[in-house]
């Protein structure tokens, strides 16, 4: 098995996480005003060609209509040529399967790095149209959503289905890539504080595959494997998380103890030693007093020899 298809065969196990928690939920609050989603759908398309690339997410919604959703930092004219690839490989798929009525709507959800002044929607090429939704994060007020959504979740109160949805794509309304990162990094330590599981699970998996472009590979890896865990396993992981925690605080307790410990020392070492340099300095003082009583003892016989004389 190549390494591309583990990816993606991790992806999609994630996907399915995901899928369960987004049944229900809509786009609305990222400005694209399209009916729930009720099927998250394999993104495994038939190939038209060789090399194709992967589309990010296909939904099914409410209506009926099949959602194509693309994430775009930058945006590129050419980018239509894929866009046109995707929705062949959704009519080829549904062709297989006898279904040729189809309403395929095509989304592209633009991090925050992109404007709507600077992005076409619309394609006439003649023969064919192309119509894209843009979804624009740059529109989103990031410091705004992260502080309430912070605040509510540091405060144990539940999160709204719409509160859940920006807190998935969060980290994509962030500009450029440290800030997505950083953002990532500080909402998946986030989300582990949330007390409803089912919730916590629906935003880690969601950041995964929103974020799939963007995430450090290790972080990656490690919120897989959080989620990956059994309810058990995670306390387990978190009892152990929190003993070492308590480990390394009570190695930091003493290792100050014995630094003041040692400092004391010092210092009572150097208190003896000043003490002892007094006395030293008192016993120079002494002897320097006996040896000009000496001298002055000399000068006095000295004189008295010379009277007997």
């Amino acid at each position: 098995m190549s390494e591309n298809s583990i990816v993606y065969q991790n992806k999609d196990v994630i996907s399915k996480v995901l899928a369960e928690s987004l049944l229900g939920k809509s786009l609305k609050v990222y400005g694209v005003d399209i009916p729930k989603i009720i099927k998250v759908l394999p993104t495994n398309l038939p190939e038209v060609s060789a090399n194709e690339l992967r589309l990010d997410n296909l939904f099914l919604l409410e209506d009926g209509s099949i959602a194509i959703i693309d994430y775009e930092s930058e945006f590129k004219l050419s980018n239509r040529n894929k866009y046109m690839d995707y929705i062949a490989r959704v009519l080829k798929r549904y062709e297989l399967e006898g279904i040729y009525d189809l309403n395929i709507r095509l989304i592209v959800i633009y991090t925050g790095d992109v404007h709507r002044k600077s992005v076409k929607t619309e394609y006439d090429m003649g023969a064919a149209k192309l119509s894209v939704e843009g979804a624009f994060l740059s529109e989103l007020d990031s410091e705004k959503i992260r502080n309430r959504i912070t605040s509510k979740v540091n405060s144990g109160e539940s999160l709204t289905d719409e509160e859940i949805m920006e807190f998935i794509i969060l980290p994509l309304t962030y500009k450029n890539k440290s800030d997505k990162q950083a953002s990532i990094k500080e909402s998946v330590e986030l989300a582990k504080k949330i007390k409803d599981e089912k919730v916590m699970t629906t935003v880690l998996a969601g950041i995964l595959v929103f974020t799939d472009k963007v995430i450090d590979e290790e972080l990656g890896n490690k919120v897989k494997e959080w989620l990956m865990m059994t309810k058990v396993a995670r306390l387990f992981e978190e009892e152990k998380e929190a003993a070492l925690a308590e480990k390394d605080a009570v190695i930091a307790k003493l290792v100050e103890n014995n630094v003041k410990l040692v400092a004391d020392k010092e210092a009572d070492i150097a208190k003896k030693d000043a003490y002892i340099a007094e006395k030293d300095a008192d016993l120079a003082r002494k002897n320097s007093d006996l040896a000009e009583k000496d001298l002055r003892i000399k000068e006095l016989e000295a004189r008295l020899k010379k009277l007997e004389a």
